[in-house]
């Protein structure tokens, strides 16, 4: 009977089983051969930090530098030249324990983390790098557009520079809310008007990119959901359910300076999808304002103290300079504070 249904099945179907065995061993290959190379790297790093120290531009690490590239260029071919023996020198020195190092990530990957100073920062941005399994062009998009720091300042901006110093666990729910949020993917000019459905529409076109900004855990749920009380139609713009923290995460778009209105609508919002829409074993819902322009004090006095659910935060349909995120994020003052 067993081998009536082998023989009965079409040739196509039998031609896709045996190519999808043989596409899942080769990345198992690979993978193993990238995690491989990468250690070889480090060992090799180890290696020659241990021979010429702490500068490896003295004489003595000069001329080591280029007898090994000699060598190994002669024996393993390209790969060995003197910058890239740097690098793997430099490996060694960003990541000294071996056993920290990610398997999932590449020497590409690993390349664009060393030109991180902070200890810390290169840390979390080789662990969300990992467990979001960001491509490397992807990695260089999260930190040219300061991911670890949006993240921080997203909640509590007074408290960024003591974070940054400790990097310790924050509250779940504040994990997920960045501010400002970076969609220059979206490719709007600067100084250019456009409409709230303009703005969710070219979202909903660009959504990979968008859930890329949004963070981890992000599935699209809807958009312009509907929901009625007493005859009246409301509509939440975006709808999205986040597996990490396993709530519902409703987005609405603003493109003026927000007000007090529209956070009370939101609040409405949350209230709703807590009371009708929570599915057993859920968290209660998050609610997030994206908005040209917002009023700290506005949002301060608006929202309770004690508030978890609420969050408010700028965007930028361009990339940003570097010096417009910093005063964006208030970077200067917090490194005030840390002096």
């Amino acid at each position: 009977m067993e081998q009536n249904a082998i023989c009965s099945q079409s040739p196509e179907n039998t031609y896709h089983v045996i190519r999808a065995s043989l596409v899942q061993a080769q990345r198992k290959l690979s993978s193993a051969v990238n995690s491989a190379m990468v250690t070889a790297y480090w060992e090799v790093g180890k290696e020659i930090y241990n021979a010429c120290g702490e500068n490896d531009r003295a004489e003595y690490g000069k001329s080591l530098l280029q007898f090994l590239s000699n060598r190994l260029t002669g024996e393993f071919g390209k790969g060995f030249d003197e910058s890239n023996l740097r690098n793997m020198r430099k490996f060694y020195r960003c990541f000294p324990i071996r056993d920290t190092l990610c398997p999932e990530l590449s020497w590409s990957h690993y390349r664009t983390l060393m030109r991180i100073s902070d200890e810390k920062i290169r840390r979390f941005y080789m662990e969300e790098c990992a467990k979001s399994a960001w491509s490397v062009r992807q990695l260089e998009r999260q930190i040219n557009t300061m991911y670890y720091q949006r993240i921080l300042a997203s909640r509590d901006k007074a408290a960024v520079s003591e974070e940054i110093e400790k990097l310790e666990p924050k509250p779940e729910y504040e994990k997920i809310v960045k501010d400002p949020y970076v969609m220059e993917f979206l490719q709007i000019k600067p100084d250019t008007h456009v409409f709230e459905s303009d703005l969710e529409q070219a979202l909903i076109d660009h959504l990979q990119q968008f859930l890329l900004e949004l963070g981890r855990g992000f599935s699209f749920v809807s958009r312009q959901k509907r929901f009625t009380l007493d005859g009246q139609n409301f509509y939440i713009d975006l709808v999205f359910y986040n597996y990490i923290l396993k709530c519902f995460v409703l987005i609405d778009l603003k493109m003026d300076v927000l007000t007090h209105q529209d956070l009370g609508q939101m609040q409405m919002y949350v209230n709703y999808y807590t009371r009708e829409l929570m599915n057993e074993g859920d968290n209660p819902p998050i609610g997030i304002l994206l908005c040209a322009e917002k009023n700290d004090a506005v949002v301060k006095y608006s929202l309770p103290e004690n508030n978890t659910q609420i969050f408010t935060s700028k965007y930028f349909t361009y990339l940003p300079t570097e010096e417009e995120l910093k005063r964006e994020l208030k970077l200067d003052e917090f490194r005030k504070k840390q002096d």
